[in-house]
Protein backbone atom coordinates (compact mmCIF):
# COMPACT_ATOMS: atom_id res chain seq x y z
CA UNK A 1 0.00 0.00 0.00
CA UNK A 2 2.81 2.40 0.82
CA UNK A 3 4.42 1.80 -2.58
CA UNK A 4 1.25 2.46 -4.50
CA UNK A 5 0.39 5.54 -2.50
CA UNK A 6 3.79 7.10 -2.92
CA UNK A 7 3.72 6.48 -6.63
CA UNK A 8 0.59 8.57 -7.01
CA UNK A 9 0.74 12.35 -7.05
CA UNK A 10 -0.44 13.94 -3.82
CA UNK A 11 -2.67 16.49 -5.50
CA UNK A 12 -3.53 17.90 -8.87
CA UNK A 13 -0.74 20.18 -10.09
CA UNK A 14 -1.02 23.59 -11.70
CA UNK A 15 -0.53 22.20 -15.21
CA UNK A 16 -3.21 19.55 -14.72
CA UNK A 17 -5.66 21.82 -12.90
CA UNK A 18 -5.57 24.47 -15.63
CA UNK A 19 -4.97 22.16 -18.58
CA UNK A 20 -8.06 23.39 -20.42
CA UNK A 21 -6.77 26.98 -20.14
CA UNK A 22 -3.36 25.94 -21.50
CA UNK A 23 -5.07 24.12 -24.36
CA UNK A 24 -7.12 27.23 -25.15
CA UNK A 25 -3.90 29.30 -25.20
CA UNK A 26 -2.32 26.66 -27.47
CA UNK A 27 -5.21 27.10 -29.87
CA UNK A 28 -4.52 30.82 -30.11
CA UNK A 29 -0.73 30.40 -30.27
CA UNK A 30 -0.88 27.57 -32.77
CA UNK A 31 -3.25 29.34 -35.14
CA UNK A 32 -1.22 32.53 -34.93
CA UNK A 33 2.10 30.77 -35.57
CA UNK A 34 0.56 28.75 -38.38
CA UNK A 35 -0.34 31.93 -40.24
CA UNK A 36 2.86 33.78 -39.29
CA UNK A 37 5.33 30.95 -40.05
CA UNK A 38 3.81 28.71 -42.72
CA UNK A 39 7.26 27.74 -44.02
CA UNK A 40 8.35 26.35 -40.64
CA UNK A 41 5.22 24.26 -40.30
CA UNK A 42 5.69 22.94 -43.83
CA UNK A 43 9.21 21.78 -42.95
CA UNK A 44 7.92 20.05 -39.80
CA UNK A 45 5.15 18.34 -41.76
CA UNK A 46 7.68 16.95 -44.25
CA UNK A 47 9.89 15.42 -41.53
CA UNK A 48 8.32 11.97 -41.84
CA UNK A 49 9.55 8.38 -41.97
CA UNK A 50 7.02 5.61 -42.76
CA UNK A 51 4.11 8.02 -42.15
CA UNK A 52 5.51 8.92 -38.72
CA UNK A 53 6.29 12.57 -38.13
CA UNK A 54 9.63 12.64 -36.34
CA UNK A 55 9.05 15.90 -34.46
CA UNK A 56 5.69 14.76 -33.15
CA UNK A 57 7.08 11.29 -32.34
CA UNK A 58 9.70 12.80 -30.04
CA UNK A 59 7.09 14.96 -28.32
CA UNK A 60 4.73 12.01 -27.88
CA UNK A 61 7.47 9.96 -26.24
CA UNK A 62 8.22 12.82 -23.88
CA UNK A 63 4.52 12.79 -23.00
CA UNK A 64 3.95 9.07 -22.62
CA UNK A 65 7.10 7.63 -21.04
CA UNK A 66 6.93 9.71 -17.80
CA UNK A 67 3.33 8.58 -17.36
CA UNK A 68 4.17 4.91 -17.93
CA UNK A 69 6.95 5.15 -15.35
CA UNK A 70 4.22 5.31 -12.69
CA UNK A 71 2.86 1.89 -13.67
CA UNK A 72 4.00 -1.09 -11.61
CA UNK A 73 3.01 -4.29 -13.40
CA UNK A 74 3.83 -6.12 -10.18
CA UNK A 75 0.58 -4.64 -8.84
CA UNK A 76 -1.36 -7.06 -11.06
CA UNK A 77 -1.10 -9.56 -8.22
CA UNK A 78 -3.55 -7.47 -6.19
CA UNK A 79 -6.25 -7.59 -8.88
CA UNK A 80 -7.90 -10.54 -7.09
CA UNK A 81 -8.58 -8.39 -4.03
CA UNK A 82 -10.79 -6.04 -6.05
CA UNK A 83 -12.16 -8.42 -8.67
CA UNK A 84 -15.65 -6.90 -8.75
CA UNK A 85 -14.38 -3.37 -9.28
CA UNK A 86 -11.83 -4.56 -11.83
CA UNK A 87 -14.52 -6.49 -13.69
CA UNK A 88 -16.81 -3.45 -13.86
CA UNK A 89 -14.04 -1.21 -15.17
CA UNK A 90 -12.83 -3.73 -17.74
CA UNK A 91 -16.40 -4.12 -18.99
CA UNK A 92 -16.80 -0.35 -19.37
CA UNK A 93 -13.35 0.28 -20.89
CA UNK A 94 -13.34 -2.52 -23.44
CA UNK A 95 -16.96 -3.57 -24.07
CA UNK A 96 -18.88 -0.31 -23.69
CA UNK A 97 -16.86 2.88 -24.15
CA UNK A 98 -15.33 2.36 -27.63
CA UNK A 99 -18.61 1.10 -29.07
CA UNK A 100 -20.74 3.79 -27.41
CA UNK A 101 -18.37 6.45 -28.77
CA UNK A 102 -18.62 4.99 -32.27
CA UNK A 103 -22.41 5.11 -32.03
CA UNK A 104 -22.49 8.63 -30.58
CA UNK A 105 -19.97 9.90 -33.13
CA UNK A 106 -21.89 8.38 -36.02
CA UNK A 107 -25.22 9.73 -34.76
CA UNK A 108 -24.12 13.26 -33.92
CA UNK A 109 -21.43 13.88 -36.54
CA UNK A 110 -22.64 11.57 -39.28
CA UNK A 111 -26.31 12.57 -39.10
CA UNK A 112 -27.46 15.25 -36.65
CA UNK A 113 -24.58 17.71 -37.12
CA UNK A 114 -23.61 16.64 -40.64
CA UNK A 115 -25.04 19.76 -42.37
CA UNK A 116 -22.87 21.96 -40.11
CA UNK A 117 -19.59 20.09 -40.72
CA UNK A 118 -17.25 19.95 -43.72
CA UNK A 119 -18.52 16.93 -45.62
CA UNK A 120 -15.09 15.55 -46.49
CA UNK A 121 -13.95 15.48 -42.86
CA UNK A 122 -16.90 13.80 -41.13
CA UNK A 123 -15.51 10.25 -41.33
CA UNK A 124 -12.16 11.53 -40.10
CA UNK A 125 -13.81 13.25 -37.10
CA UNK A 126 -15.57 9.98 -36.21
CA UNK A 127 -12.27 8.11 -36.50
CA UNK A 128 -10.66 10.56 -34.06
CA UNK A 129 -13.43 10.01 -31.52
CA UNK A 130 -13.02 6.23 -31.85
CA UNK A 131 -9.27 6.53 -31.24
CA UNK A 132 -9.99 8.69 -28.21
CA UNK A 133 -12.31 6.12 -26.64
CA UNK A 134 -10.32 2.99 -27.50
CA UNK A 135 -7.52 3.64 -25.00
CA UNK A 136 -8.27 3.90 -21.25
CA UNK A 137 -6.53 6.70 -19.37
CA UNK A 138 -3.16 5.89 -17.79
CA UNK A 139 -1.60 8.78 -15.87
CA UNK A 140 -4.30 11.32 -15.02
CA UNK A 141 -6.32 8.54 -13.37
CA UNK A 142 -3.92 8.69 -10.42
CA UNK A 143 -4.83 12.36 -9.99
CA UNK A 144 -8.59 11.72 -10.19
CA UNK A 145 -8.36 8.76 -7.80
CA UNK A 146 -6.43 10.82 -5.27
CA UNK A 147 -8.94 13.65 -5.43
CA UNK A 148 -11.82 11.29 -4.57
CA UNK A 149 -9.90 9.30 -1.93
CA UNK A 150 -9.88 6.18 -4.08
CA UNK A 151 -8.10 2.99 -3.09
CA UNK A 152 -4.54 3.41 -4.47
CA UNK A 153 -3.93 -0.36 -4.67
CA UNK A 154 -7.02 -0.83 -6.84
CA UNK A 155 -6.17 2.18 -9.01
CA UNK A 156 -2.63 1.01 -9.68
CA UNK A 157 -3.60 -2.59 -10.41
CA UNK A 158 -6.46 -1.51 -12.70
CA UNK A 159 -4.26 0.87 -14.69
CA UNK A 160 -1.52 -1.77 -15.00
CA UNK A 161 -4.06 -4.32 -16.26
CA UNK A 162 -5.55 -1.85 -18.75
CA UNK A 163 -2.09 -1.01 -20.09
CA UNK A 164 -1.28 -4.70 -20.53
CA UNK A 165 -4.56 -5.29 -22.38
CA UNK A 166 -4.00 -2.19 -24.51
CA UNK A 167 -0.75 -3.62 -25.90
CA UNK A 168 -2.72 -6.46 -27.50
CA UNK A 169 -6.25 -5.09 -27.95
CA UNK A 170 -5.84 -1.50 -29.16
CA UNK A 171 -5.01 -2.27 -32.81
CA UNK A 172 -7.72 -4.90 -33.46
CA UNK A 173 -10.36 -2.89 -31.58
CA UNK A 174 -9.60 0.30 -33.53
CA UNK A 175 -9.52 -1.64 -36.81
CA UNK A 176 -12.89 -3.23 -36.03
CA UNK A 177 -14.57 0.06 -35.16
CA UNK A 178 -13.04 1.98 -38.06
CA UNK A 179 -14.29 -0.77 -40.35
CA UNK A 180 -17.77 -0.53 -38.87
CA UNK A 181 -17.64 3.22 -39.44
CA UNK A 182 -16.70 2.51 -43.08
CA UNK A 183 -13.21 4.00 -42.74
CA UNK A 184 -10.32 2.33 -44.53
CA UNK A 185 -7.84 0.95 -42.02
CA UNK A 186 -4.16 1.47 -42.95
CA UNK A 187 -2.97 -1.66 -41.17
CA UNK A 188 0.72 -1.05 -41.65
CA UNK A 189 0.49 2.43 -40.14
CA UNK A 190 -1.76 1.21 -37.33
CA UNK A 191 0.67 -1.53 -36.34
CA UNK A 192 3.60 0.91 -36.50
CA UNK A 193 1.65 3.26 -34.21
CA UNK A 194 0.94 0.49 -31.70
CA UNK A 195 4.60 -0.58 -31.70
CA UNK A 196 5.91 2.98 -31.51
CA UNK A 197 3.46 4.52 -29.06
CA UNK A 198 2.39 1.57 -26.86
CA UNK A 199 4.75 -1.39 -26.96
CA UNK A 200 8.10 0.46 -27.14
CA UNK A 201 7.25 3.11 -24.48
CA UNK A 202 5.92 0.44 -22.10
CA UNK A 203 9.13 -1.57 -22.42
CA UNK A 204 11.38 1.49 -22.16
CA UNK A 205 9.49 2.84 -19.13
CA UNK A 206 9.62 -0.48 -17.29
CA UNK A 207 13.36 -0.87 -17.95
CA UNK A 208 14.01 2.66 -16.67
CA UNK A 209 11.66 2.17 -13.70
CA UNK A 210 13.43 -1.00 -12.58
CA UNK A 211 16.86 0.59 -13.01
CA UNK A 212 15.90 3.62 -10.91
CA UNK A 213 14.28 1.50 -8.19
CA UNK A 214 17.30 -0.79 -8.09
CA UNK A 215 19.71 2.12 -7.67
CA UNK A 216 17.81 4.48 -5.40
CA UNK A 217 14.50 2.94 -4.39
CA UNK A 218 11.03 4.51 -4.41
CA UNK A 219 12.33 7.92 -3.29
CA UNK A 220 14.59 8.10 -6.36
CA UNK A 221 11.67 7.18 -8.61
CA UNK A 222 9.48 9.84 -7.01
CA UNK A 223 12.19 12.45 -7.60
CA UNK A 224 12.48 11.40 -11.24
CA UNK A 225 8.70 11.55 -11.71
CA UNK A 226 8.53 15.04 -10.18
CA UNK A 227 11.19 16.24 -12.62
CA UNK A 228 9.64 14.59 -15.65
CA UNK A 229 6.07 15.69 -14.89
CA UNK A 230 6.50 19.23 -16.27
CA UNK A 231 8.41 17.83 -19.27
CA UNK A 232 5.44 15.62 -20.10
CA UNK A 233 2.97 18.50 -19.93
CA UNK A 234 5.20 20.87 -21.91
CA UNK A 235 5.55 18.21 -24.62
CA UNK A 236 1.77 17.87 -24.71
CA UNK A 237 1.29 21.62 -25.07
CA UNK A 238 3.98 21.84 -27.77
CA UNK A 239 2.22 19.06 -29.69
CA UNK A 240 -1.05 20.97 -29.45
CA UNK A 241 0.59 24.14 -30.77
CA UNK A 242 1.78 22.15 -33.79
CA UNK A 243 -1.63 20.60 -34.35
CA UNK A 244 -3.46 23.91 -34.18
CA UNK A 245 -0.81 25.49 -36.37
CA UNK A 246 -1.73 23.00 -39.07
CA UNK A 247 -5.45 23.19 -38.31
CA UNK A 248 -5.64 27.01 -38.12
CA UNK A 249 -7.31 27.66 -41.47
CA UNK A 250 -9.90 24.93 -40.92
CA UNK A 251 -10.73 26.20 -37.42
CA UNK A 252 -11.14 29.80 -38.52
CA UNK A 253 -13.32 28.67 -41.40
CA UNK A 254 -15.42 26.40 -39.14
CA UNK A 255 -15.15 27.57 -35.48
CA UNK A 256 -18.35 25.69 -34.64
CA UNK A 257 -16.59 22.37 -35.32
CA UNK A 258 -14.85 22.28 -31.94
CA UNK A 259 -18.12 22.78 -30.04
CA UNK A 260 -19.88 20.11 -32.11
CA UNK A 261 -17.05 17.61 -31.59
CA UNK A 262 -17.26 18.17 -27.83
CA UNK A 263 -20.91 17.04 -27.66
CA UNK A 264 -20.43 13.26 -28.13
CA UNK A 265 -17.29 13.37 -25.96
CA UNK A 266 -19.18 14.96 -23.07
CA UNK A 267 -22.09 12.54 -23.37
CA UNK A 268 -19.89 9.44 -23.44
CA UNK A 269 -17.85 10.59 -20.40
CA UNK A 270 -20.92 11.06 -18.20
CA UNK A 271 -22.62 7.94 -19.58
CA UNK A 272 -19.66 5.63 -18.95
CA UNK A 273 -18.85 7.14 -15.55
CA UNK A 274 -22.49 6.81 -14.48
CA UNK A 275 -22.79 3.24 -15.75
CA UNK A 276 -19.57 2.15 -13.98
CA UNK A 277 -20.70 3.82 -10.75
CA UNK A 278 -24.17 2.26 -10.90
CA UNK A 279 -22.88 -1.23 -11.69
CA UNK A 280 -20.38 -1.00 -8.83
CA UNK A 281 -23.22 -0.07 -6.48
CA UNK A 282 -25.34 -2.99 -7.70
CA UNK A 283 -22.46 -5.43 -7.11
CA UNK A 284 -21.72 -4.08 -3.63
CA UNK A 285 -18.28 -2.68 -4.48
CA UNK A 286 -16.73 -0.51 -1.77
CA UNK A 287 -17.02 3.22 -2.52
CA UNK A 288 -13.24 3.72 -2.39
CA UNK A 289 -13.02 1.33 -5.36
CA UNK A 290 -16.21 2.42 -7.14
CA UNK A 291 -15.16 6.08 -7.27
CA UNK A 292 -11.89 5.51 -9.20
CA UNK A 293 -13.66 2.79 -11.20
CA UNK A 294 -16.10 5.40 -12.53
CA UNK A 295 -13.23 7.76 -13.35
CA UNK A 296 -11.09 5.10 -15.06
CA UNK A 297 -14.15 3.97 -17.01
CA UNK A 298 -14.83 7.48 -18.28
CA UNK A 299 -11.41 9.00 -18.97
CA UNK A 300 -9.27 8.57 -22.07
CA UNK A 301 -5.56 8.15 -22.84
CA UNK A 302 -5.68 11.26 -25.03
CA UNK A 303 -1.89 11.37 -25.52
CA UNK A 304 -2.03 8.00 -27.30
CA UNK A 305 -5.13 9.04 -29.23
CA UNK A 306 -3.38 12.18 -30.51
CA UNK A 307 -0.33 10.17 -31.55
CA UNK A 308 -2.36 7.48 -33.32
CA UNK A 309 -4.54 10.04 -35.11
CA UNK A 310 -1.48 11.88 -36.43
CA UNK A 311 0.15 8.64 -37.58
CA UNK A 312 -2.98 7.22 -39.22
CA UNK A 313 -4.53 10.32 -40.74
CA UNK A 314 -1.96 13.13 -40.63
CA UNK A 315 -1.32 16.35 -38.76
CA UNK A 316 -3.96 18.30 -40.67
CA UNK A 317 -6.68 15.64 -40.42
CA UNK A 318 -10.06 15.93 -38.78
CA UNK A 319 -9.14 12.91 -36.66
CA UNK A 320 -6.23 14.79 -35.10
CA UNK A 321 -8.50 17.77 -34.38
CA UNK A 322 -11.13 15.52 -32.76
CA UNK A 323 -8.58 14.02 -30.36
CA UNK A 324 -7.38 17.50 -29.42
CA UNK A 325 -10.94 18.48 -28.51
CA UNK A 326 -10.83 15.52 -26.13
CA UNK A 327 -7.84 17.12 -24.41
CA UNK A 328 -9.70 20.44 -24.22
CA UNK A 329 -12.70 19.04 -22.35
CA UNK A 330 -10.97 16.30 -20.30
CA UNK A 331 -10.00 18.21 -17.15
CA UNK A 332 -13.16 20.22 -16.38
CA UNK A 333 -15.38 17.24 -17.17
CA UNK A 334 -13.39 14.79 -15.04
CA UNK A 335 -13.26 17.29 -12.16
CA UNK A 336 -17.05 17.45 -12.32
CA UNK A 337 -17.22 13.63 -12.16
CA UNK A 338 -14.94 13.71 -9.10
CA UNK A 339 -17.33 16.19 -7.45
CA UNK A 340 -20.37 14.05 -8.30
CA UNK A 341 -18.99 10.80 -6.86
CA UNK A 342 -17.82 12.55 -3.68
CA UNK A 343 -21.16 14.25 -3.08
CA UNK A 344 -23.08 11.02 -3.76
CA UNK A 345 -21.04 8.87 -1.37
CA UNK A 346 -23.86 8.59 1.18
CA UNK A 347 -26.36 7.51 -1.49
CA UNK A 348 -23.86 5.03 -2.89
CA UNK A 349 -22.98 3.40 0.43
CA UNK A 350 -26.64 3.00 1.44
CA UNK A 351 -27.33 1.12 -1.79
CA UNK A 352 -24.13 -0.92 -1.73
CA UNK A 353 -24.80 -2.05 1.86
CA UNK A 354 -28.33 -3.08 0.95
Amino acid sequence: MATTTSAAPPAIGIFERYLSIWVALCIVAGIGLGFALPGLFAVIAEAEVANVNLVVAVLIWLMIVPMLLKIDFGALGSVRQHWKGVGVTLFINWAVKPFSMALLGTFFLGYLFAPLLPEGEISSYIAGLILLAAAPCTAMVFVWSNLCDGDPAYTLSQVALNDLIMVFAFAPLVALLLGVAAITVPWDTLLISVALYIVAPVIAAQILRRAVLASGGQSALNRLLSRLGPVSMIALLATLVLLFGFQGKAIIAQPLVIALLAVPILIQVYFNAGLAYWLSRRFGVAWCVAAPSALIGASNFFELAVAAAISLFGLTSGAALATVVGVLVEVPVMLSVVAIVKRSRGWYERGAAA
